[in-house]
């Protein structure tokens, strides 16, 4: 009965060891569940995008460097109005009054150079007759003398005279214009709107400052600013091609085109870890949209830069690597200093899938993106198959060598994207 014991014993134990044995033998190592797509040939342009208000492109205050009672208002909130067109008036009495006294000082300065000439004419003749006496010895010198003191006083008097008159005249030149601003006129064709005052209150004009009545806006002609960042702007000229689209008139776009690019940052948070450089941009509207008005939310897309018949992959398949896992890593030479060995230096990367659904890591260089897809100068052939996801995959746990798959049919998207 022992021996059989014995048997069974022994069968067991080499049974457990050729499953052991054969569970250290080599096994190939699991393959990767990845999104794919292939390079293709295409035409990419570079976008920028902005968020802004839509405004009117000619916006005017209407104000008043004259104080006074508003007395009159001849247009009301969003009217449309002309150029010369009457808008309101500033009680005008008191610049009456003011031209008035200036018509008069006026007309006195008139009369005063009329004396002053028939002055001088009389000095003269006296100075001609006196003159004319001291030739034949009738006259004393001390007398030429004083008539000719007296024909230079009058010369003197008039030009005095003449200047009074010219003061005067620009007196009343400028009670003129101030009559004349007192009746508020448009300066363009135009839409009101904004009022600020209403009749009876009173306008405060100042040279130094302005008291807003209302204001004009030319809505034929529209636009959007907004602000891009420093990388940005470089890429943009006047004169580009935009699209715009606003949030009040879903599923509709508008063309315009670059108009101003300001020469001047704005700076936010300067001297912090927060600081923000951006540029003012305003694109134009080609037309004005029907029932769109100022102040109204917008988006713009500017075509920067359009590329033919590139190389073009899925933005997401670009990923990056740090040199040191790539298979061509050459270390650098000792002595190198300090910071070449402290200093991480990362590559651009595509996984591109081999005929046996092995992934091969290439470095690239990239052109310009679009929103969905970025140009590749070198590293990738058009028709290649291009790792495109999942993210966490391609960025973290994807390597060299790995044997990868698509996802079965029912478990996911396959194929990736249509080349």
């Amino acid at each position: 009965m022992k021996w059989w014991k014995g048997a069974i014993a022994g069968a067991l134990f080499l049974g457990a060891a050729a499953i052991t044995a054969g569970g250290l033998k080599d096994r190939p190592p699991p393959s990767l569940e990845v999104q794919l797509s292939k390079a293709r040939k295409g035409t990419i342009t570079r976008t920028i995008t902005g968020a802004g208000k839509v405004q009117a492109a000619t916006t005017v205050k209407i104000s008043s460097s004259l104080s006074g009672d508003l007395v009159e208002l001849s247009v009301k909130d969003g009217e449309a109005v002309s150029k010369g067109q009457v808008l309101g008036r500033i009680d005008p009495r008191l610049y009456q009054a003011a031209h008035k006294q200036a018509l008069a000082s006026l007309n006195a300065s008139r009369a005063d150079v009329q004396v002053a000439e028939v002055e001088v004419g009389r000095a003269q003749l006296e100075f001609k007759r006196v003159e004319e006496l001291a030739t034949k010895g009738l006259a004393s010198a001390a007398e030429v003398d004083t008539v000719r003191a007296q024909k230079s006083t009058a010369d003197a008097r008039l030009t005095a005279a003449k200047q009074m008159l010219a003061r005067n005249m620009a007196i009343v030149d400028q009670a003129q214009t101030d009559l004349q601003r007192t009746t508020l006129l448009s300066p363009i064709d135009g839409n009101v709107i904004e009022l600020s005052r209403e009749v009876g209150e009173r306008v405060r004009g100042s040279d130094l400052s302005e008291d807003v009545v209302m204001t004009i806006a030319a809505l034929s002609a529209m636009e959007v600013k907004f602000e891009v960042g420093e990388h940005e702007v470089v890429h943009l000229k006047p004169g580009q091609p935009a699209e715009i689209t606003l949030d009040a008139l879903e599923g509709q776009t508008y063309s315009g085109s670059v108009v101003e690019i300001a020469q001047k940052a704005l700076i936010k948070n300067e001297g912090t870890e927060a600081e923000v450089t951006s540029f003012p941009i305003t694109v134009a509207l080609d037309t004005r949209p029907p029932n769109v008005l100022p102040g109204m939310s917008a988006e713009a897309r500017i075509s920067a830069e359009t590329h033919n018949d590139v190389v073009l992959v899925p933005i997401q398949a670009v990923t990056v690597r740090s040199e040191r896992t790539l298979p061509d890593y050459k270390a650098p030479i000792e002595g190198g200093g300090l910071t070449a060995k402290r200093t991480e230096s990362l590559a651009k990367v595509v996984f591109v899938v081999d005929a046996n659904n092995k992934a091969q890591v290439r470095r690239v260089q990239t052109g310009i993106a679009s929103d969905t897809e970025l140009e590749i100068l070198t590293g990738i052939n058009d028709g290649d198959r291009v790792i495109e996801g999942p993210y966490r995959t391609l960025s973290k746990e994807l390597s060299d060598g790995d044997i990868v798959r698509e996802p079965e049919q029912g478990a996911g998207m396959k194929g990736g994207r249509k080349s």
